[in-house]
């Protein structure tokens, strides 16, 4: 446990990461007049401030763009006196004092609580094409994206769950789905690989990698894939959806007493809180999250109440 030190500029809430479940949080804390900072090394806004479109968000009738609606966040968070730091964080430790110290590119900070919202990224499959037509063909979010492919052929990767369940959703949508599986079989479960097989609008193509996504005007038009057995291979589509997993940015807190599950993503109580006193979880990163710009709002505005009653439960003790 670090030692306290005197410092005026300890703040009530610091928040790492500026995605949508820590600007939903800031709302919340600056009403309540919690002085609130955050630091984001990236984009404001997250995953969400670089999705083309978002259609599935309460409130936007006709759908908003990722970046529009990661703006009017920000704008509504400042207005009532978040402030945003570009930075990153690098560590965090509880202080003798139960104040926490976080340690940034920016210098080392002094916090009564923090809340990591830093989110996830989507596994890359680091083929040509991937990142250049990203928003634009490329998805990693059937939910978010699949009903701009209606009557349109789309490909899927990957072989899990995640592929399986996607792959099924978007069969509402598109008229035929070619999945690419790099193995000799599915990693999801039997009930989802029996779905897959009675589903006509579905091709399965074992044994087969994903080598690169190609277009022209701005639009996908073929993966390339190699059937292990009879060579290269065209996939003619209107958009590829690649579901190969997510990757918690929890790299910062490999070497600090938070809790992480298997996977990476931070483990928390039904409160938010994770395994420090003080130290609270919302959004893509935490354990078990839906990865959904609504339920990490929501998770945002939750976290942000919890730590309210903790910051309360501090003073009156």
């Amino acid at each position: 446990m670090a030692k306290s030190t005197k410092n005026s500029d300890i703040v009530d809430v610091l928040m790492i990461g500026a995605g949508p479940s820590a600007l939903s949080a800031a709302i919340y804390t600056t009403r309540e007049e919690l002085s609130t900072v955050m630091y984001e090394k990236g984009v404001i806004g997250g995953l969400a401030a670089i999705t083309d479109q978002v259609d599935n968000y309460p409130g936007f009738k006709d759908g908003v763009t990722g970046l529009e609606l990661a703006e009017q966040m920000r704008q509504q968070a400042e207005r009532f006196g978040t402030k945003i730091e570009l930075g990153e964080v690098t560590d965090l430790k509880k202080m003798d004092d139960g104040h926490i110290s976080v340690t940034t590119t920016e210098g080392d900070k002094e916090a009564k609580s923090v809340l990591i919202a830093t989110g996830s990224d989507y596994k890359r499959l680091g083929i040509p094409g991937e990142e250049e037509f990203y928003g634009r063909g490329v998805h990693f979010c059937a939910t978010c994206d699949g009903a701009f492919y209606k009557d349109k052929k789309l490909v899927v990767v990957g072989g899990g769950n995640s592929a399986a369940q996607e792959a099924l959703f978007l069969t509402r949508f598109a008229s035929h789905i070619d999945i690419l599986i790099r193995g000799e079989e599915w990693k999801a479960s039997e009930i989802l690989i029996d779905e897959i097989e009675k589903n006509d609008k579905i091709k399965v193509h074992f044994n087969t990698t994903t080598d690169e996504i190609v277009g022209e005007d701005n639009k996908v038009t073929k993966v390339v894939g190699t059937d292990k057995k009879t060579g290269k291979k065209d996939f003619p589509t209107d958009g590829a959806f690649v579901f190969i997993g997510l990757l918690p940015n929890t790299k910062f807190l490999k070497d600090t007493d938070v809790e992480l599950d298997e996977w990476g993503f931070v483990k928390t109580n039904a409160d938010l809180m994770t395994s420090i006193e003080g130290v609270f979880c919302s959004g893509d990163v935490r354990s078990g999250a839906t990865m959904q710009i609504a339920s990490a709002t929501g998770e945002g505005a939750t976290a942000a109440l919890k730590i309210r009653e903790y910051l309360e439960d501090r003073e009156r003790a």
